[in-house]
């Protein structure tokens, strides 16, 4: 290697270290939450658990710090204001935090949820968000949806799964309370900030309902937790941010983030190949005339 080439190699270095360094790697794959401990649990509150009819929960029902649990919900175990349930409630703030740390692959801020069809996806509304009808969930991987405050279902909604999508993958991360609407068919696991009421009849087979400060309230409902082992897996692109915003796509699912593609690789990749040919050339030149 002559004088010429080593500082047209090591230009070419630092132009690609430094165009490397600013693009931003947007493209993850967005990944279940850590549950930890909550896993265990289908219903899980911090101040009161209230029940009324014959509720059903194939899971764990834990409170803490609140002590009142009435109604008596049938569940496969109780624990209330025990070590087990503050482990709980300690590994639901970590759950909670990783469901709000992904950037949108979408906004559907100020859209009904109810007749969409929905790929796997982060799916962001700023404020409330209400499912009216039906929505269709496609595809194998992890569908998480982030309510800024409430989340509200009319009555009779449904959550369906389809061409691989299951329950299991599905999580939803509520800024506020939840509210799921009388005869609501849901799925997919609910973290609420504060309370979650389950109207008359509203099922989450299978999910959870799992309230971090406020109250769960129950009514003759059926919640079934997901099975320890998921096989959604985390295809998702997003980005890993607490704070990122994008503009909303057109889309019908979720899709890879606007600009997702690398073409500033493909940019470092030409610049690296222009300087390394633009080295050949001057080290020949430098080589011919030396030998003149």
């Amino acid at each position: 290697m002559n004088k010429i080439q080593r500082p047209v190699i090591a230009l070419s270095i630092v132009v690609s270290a430094l165009v490397l360094g600013a693009w931003p790697m947007a493209a993850l794959a967005a990944t279940q939450p850590r549950m930890g401990t909550a896993a265990n649990f289908a219903v899980l509150a911090g101040s009161t658990i209230t029940n009324t009819g014959p509720t059903v929960i194939s899971g764990g029902l834990g409170l803490f710090p609140g002590t009142a649990v009435t109604g008596n919900p049938v569940a496969s175990s109780k624990h209330v204001t025990d070590a087990v349930a503050l482990s709980a409630k300690n590994a639901l703030v970590t759950a909670y935090n990783d469901l709000a740390s992904w950037g949108p692959t979408r906004s559907l801020t100020g859209q009904d949820l109810g007749g969409k069809t929905l790929t796997p996806g982060v799916y962001r509304f700023s404020s409330s968000a209400q499912l009216t009808g039906t929505l269709t969930l496609s595809g194998n991987g992890i569908f998480i949806f982030q309510m800024g405050s409430t989340l509200t279902t009319a009555s009779n909604s449904k959550v369906l799964v389809r061409n691989g999508a299951q329950g299991c993958g599905v999580y939803w991360k509520v800024g506020s309370s939840a509210t799921l609407g009388t005869g609501t068919q849901f799925q997919g696991t609910v973290i609420a900030l504060t309370s979650i009421t389950m109207v008359t009849g509203a099922t989450i087979l299978p999910g959870r309902a799992l309230a971090r400060n406020g109250a769960v309230t129950l009514d003759s409902n059926r919640i079934s937790k997901p099975a320890a082992f998921c096989s959604a897996t985390g295809t998702t692109s997003s980005t890993k941010t607490n704070t990122g915003t994008t503009s909303t796509l057109a889309q019908t699912g979720g899709g890879p983030l606007q600009g997702s593609f690398p073409w500033v690789l493909v940019l470092i990749a030409g610049v690296a190949s222009s300087l390394g040919g633009l080295g050949f050339v001057m080290s020949n030149r430098s080589h011919r005339l030396s030998r003149r």
